[in-house]
């Protein structure tokens, strides 16, 4: 049978990858903080006997667009956005520290701080925990501050800090929870160490970094390239079929 047959099957199995990609980038087009795939093809060359024209199809995520989104006003005291480049670093269910830019955060009944996810978020000491207060604020360097329950409304108690890190943007990856970690040949003995010199915004998030429009063009185009491989595999087996029947009439 002629390799062909595999170089479009292969093709169009790519196309569908990077089609994944490309979608899960729209679908997150509204995610706060979220931040969107790359996503490319390349070349490989066919091992074996084969026609020296022939090459297999790959597509690979080379990375993730790291720039920041814009930010919306919320009002809400909860809310945070980190400024310029770092990340808030963040406890996973796996007890797993990990970092992301989405500052929707929130206090669960036990006084603990949660981001969206229902992630612990992290201060100097380890997740941040609340006692009973009136009300809190967040100061530009992540500094928590509350009146506590019953106090008077002048009476501010720092409590915690946001951990906000800044490791080098060649370090880390994105996880398939949409987590930003180091990866594994540039990971530290330890936590990562807060960098202080990082600000919020509070009564802000910051959107995606998705550009709709671009990324429905993406998969327009990938479209088409899928009908183009299909079309690959269907004219590869009618020249088969059509070489069978020389073959029989010989």
């Amino acid at each position: 049978m002629d390799k062909s047959l595999y170089i479009g099957m292969s093709g169009a199995k790519q196309n569908m990858l990077a089609q994944r990609a490309h979608a899960n980038n729209l679908a997150n087009a509204n995610t706060t903080g979220f931040k969107r795939d790359f996503a490319q093809a390349r070349s490989m060359p066919v091992f074996g006997e084969h026609h020296p024209t022939r090459a297999y199809a790959m597509t690979e995520r080379p990375g993730t667009d790291l720039s920041a989104g814009a930010l919306m006003d919320t009002g809400r005291k909860l809310d945070v956005a980190v400024e310029g480049d770092g990340w808030l670093a963040v406890q996973n269910g796996q007890g797993e520290e990990v970092f992301g830019r989405s500052g929707s955060l929130q206090v669960d009944v036990n006084g603990l701080l949660r981001n969206r996810n229902g992630d612990l978020v992290m201060g100097n000491g380890g997740p941040v925990a609340l006692p009973p207060f009136d009300s809190l604020e967040i100061g530009a360097d992540g500094t928590i501050s509350i009146v506590p329950a019953g106090g008077p409304p002048d009476q501010l108690v720092d409590i915690d800090r946001l951990k906000l890190v800044n490791p080098p943007a060649d370090a880390l990856e994105k996880g398939e929870d949409g987590y930003l970690r180091r990866k594994p040949d540039q990971a530290l003995d330890g936590p990562e160490p807060p960098d202080g010199n990082l600000r919020v915004a509070t009564g802000f998030l910051e959107a995606s970094n998705v550009n709709a429009v671009s990324e429905m063009i993406s998969n327009l185009q990938l479209s088409r390239q899928y009908e183009m491989q299909v079309k690959v595999m269907s004219t590869s087996q009618s020249n088969s079929e059509a070489a069978a029947r020389l073959l029989q009439n010989l």
